[in-house]
């Protein structure tokens, strides 16, 4: 609701602003082809979207996504011990994993909110240090293909999108890191 209030009064604030400057045309010719170009956007990245969702999809079916589940168990284990022999916990942390390491935060969101509401379960009405922890790996998430940020470069007419691959690693390697040792220093201290 106070976002809702925030962007209308921003909105509200240019239109008077280019009014009494007397660019009233050009606000209004702005704000046409900013709407043009955000449809446009929505069409491109709807394809991205969908080829990325289907090949999720594809990995479920196929077991590739339980073959990926067993493989980064070990590790998913270390960051949650208190669900570690929960194995529909574990398989729904692993396909929120999954989808963030290929890039697809839109994917990753509702696997993510499954893994939470199954973790939520144990400890109703609390944050327990695992679903935390989760937050913050879902937030600092690493990508090893950013197949939506790729996606948005090639929309805006990029000739390499994917050119970024080293300092999305490399930001992506430092954000997990720092999330996950501040989640586990609060989770003592906060005891």
């Amino acid at each position: 609701m106070a976002m809702s209030l925030i962007w209308t009064a921003m909105v509200g604030a240019a239109v008077l602003c280019g009014l009494a400057t007397g660019n009233g045309p050009a606000v209004a010719k702005g704000a046409l082809d900013g709407a043009a170009a955000g449809v446009e956007l929505c069409l491109s990245m709807l394809g991205v979207l969908c080829l990325w969702t289907g090949v999720m999809e594809v990995m479920e079916r196929s077991g590739l996504a339980r073959g990926l589940s067993r493989l980064l168990r070990p590790a998913i284990s270390r960051l949650y011990p208190d669900f570690a022999g929960d194995r529909r916990v574990m398989d729904a942390v692993s396909a929120n994993l999954s989808a963030n390491l290929l890039g697809l935060g839109n994917a990753a969101t509702p696997l993510g909110l499954e893994a939470a509401r199954l973790m939520a379960e144990r400890t109703p009405g609390t944050a327990s240090d695992g679903l935390c922890m989760l937050v913050v790996c879902n937030t600092a998430s690493f990508q090893l293909i950013p197949t939506t940020v790729a996606s948005l470069r090639a929309a805006a007419g990029c000739a390499s999108p994917f050119d970024i691959l080293p300092a999305v690693w490399l930001a992506s390697a430092v954000s997990i890191a720092v999330g996950v040792t501040a989640s586990k220093l609060m989770a003592r201290l906060w005891r």
